[in-house]
């Protein structure tokens, strides 16, 4: 982030246009910031104002209350309905509270009374033009992350799903969020979160899996200096700090009972005590929950409250997992393909019909996640513009033994070699039934011999009645 200037320095040149009916003072300003380094422009009326903002907009306008004709106040009024981020500064000779308080609620950035300081004037000027650059990172900042977690698919499971994201983030309602490790809960929940009232507020998150269960009380509701032995000063906690936000409580499913039952009573209350204080804090917080896990089958066994629970479940969403809604694939492989190759600073790649064939075949257990990481390893090693589908096909086979296990006819397989070789017998079967167990149009298929693929049907242990 830049640092905030000083009168002192020099800034880029910006224009400042300059309204004012008085000659004198319009010299005397436009000597002052263009010896400041500014370009400066200049108007003896509203209306000349509003036509020299329409053809060249400046980046600060400094305008004068009382003018014949159209006054500041009309001025002001029609370049925030125009130009609504432009900063406009007030001047005025016959100054009240009144006609300040009244520019201020039009959207005028400061008001400056006559005689003017011009020390004032150019340190008004860069603090303005400060937070605009401030105001403009910001922006472009929040549209960064919105790209980043942006929602990808057509397929009619997601269209729904943005459909509800839409009606859920407008309304102030608890969210519980479904769906398989890598799916994209946390998108979700940030997609809801900037569909709603509170999208300029922080989205504070916490992961209940990976906090031990002696400390997630503490991660949620902060603790006092000296609560436990390490505690050496106050901390705030979750609920805490997403006061008038949003709290994303992931894998709530993994959370113990006794912490299950302060959640409940924080969410029935909006109210706490930080460990180790009696101080009563009283917060405003809309609770987003997900998890991978069958929350009415934990219920069943004890493992998780059943008024949490409903307490949680106001608005239900799943999210679908990727071998649910195939047709997004490519979407999603064109989305990780643009993305990926920005980040990593590589010209973009490209993918052909046949390469994608066998990421649409496989059922992908990692789900979206799994997608990604396939494709920036893809974008990173392959070394053409173009990525083949022998490419793919090795790069799925190397991310394969890790859940071939529960996957296979082999279940319990005891080396790398095993279930790489489970995989190969399930790509080549796959192909065999495609080509009607035709051979040589398989081997033409796979980019080998005919006589390598007649070898590795014997050594895999493909037969006849395989066929079906």
């Amino acid at each position: 982030m830049p640092s905030e200037p000083t009168p002192d320095h020099k800034p880029m040149a910006k224009t400042i246009l300059i309204v004012d009916d008085e000659t004198s003072i319009l010299t005397t300003l436009a000597g002052v910031l263009k010896d400041e380094g500014y370009r400066v422009t200049t108007a003896q009326s509203g209306m000349e104002a509003l036509k020299l903002i329409k053809d060249d907009p400046p980046s600060l306008v400094l305008l004068d209350i009382w003018m014949p004709g159209m006054d500041g106040i009309e001025t002001l009024t029609q370049i925030k309905k125009d130009n609504p981020p432009l900063p406009v500064v007030m001047m005025s000779g016959h100054g009240s509270i009144e006609t300040a308080v009244k520019a201020t609620k039009l959207g005028a950035y400061d008001y400056i009374e006559k005689p003017l300081s011009l020390d004032k004037v150019t340190l008004l000027v860069h603090h303005a033009l400060y937070q605009q650059q401030l105001e403009a990172e910001n922006l472009n900042l929040k549209q960064t992350i919105e790209r980043r977690f942006v929602m990808v698919g057509e397929s009619p499971s997601i269209r729904r799903l943005r459909e509800t994201i839409q009606v859920a983030g407008a309304s102030n309602s608890r969210v519980l969020i479904s769906g398989e490790n890598g799916t994209g809960k946390e998108l979700v929940a940030r997609a809801i979160h900037f569909h709603s009232s509170r999208s300029g507020q922080p989205f504070v998150e916490i992961n209940c899996a990976a906090i031990p269960e002696p400390l997630i009380e503490s991660e949620l509701f902060g603790h006092e200096k000296g609560a436990f032995t390490g505690a050496m000063a106050m901390k705030q906690g979750r609920f805490e700090l997403a006061h008038g936000a949003t709290l994303f409580m992931d894998e709530i499913g993994d959370m113990g009972l006794a912490t299950q039952a302060k959640v409940l009573r924080v969410l029935q209350e909006q109210r706490f005590t930080r460990v180790g204080g009696t101080r009563v804090i009283e917060v405003d917080v809309r609770v987003i929950a997900a998890s991978n896990k069958n929350l009415q089958e934990e219920i069943k066994k004890g493992a998780f409250r059943e008024d949490l629970y409903y307490r949680l479940n106001v608005i239900p969403l799943h999210v679908p997992p990727l071998r649910e809604r195939k047709e997004d694939i490519p979407l999603l492989v064109s989305y990780f393909l643009q993305q990926l190759s920005a980040e990593q600073g590589l010209k973009l790649k490209s993918m052909t019909e046949e390469a994608m064939r066998p990421l649409l075949r496989y059922d992908w257990p990692g789900n979206v996640r799994e997608l990604r990481n396939l494709v920036e390893r893809l974008v990173i090693l392959s070394p053409d513009a173009g990525i083949t589908e022998d490419e793919v096909a090795n790069s799925l086979a190397d991310q394969i033994p890790a859940e071939a296990a529960h996957r296979t006819n082999n279940p319990n397989p005891h080396a790398l070699r095993d279930a790489r070789a489970e995989f190969e017998r399930r790509f080549i079967l796959q192909r065999l039934r495609e080509n009607q167990w035709n051979i040589s149009k398989t081997a033409e298929d796979l980019k080998i011999e005919r006589t390598h693929l007649h070898r590795k049907i014997k050594l895999l242990g493909i037969q006849e009645e395989d066929r079906d």
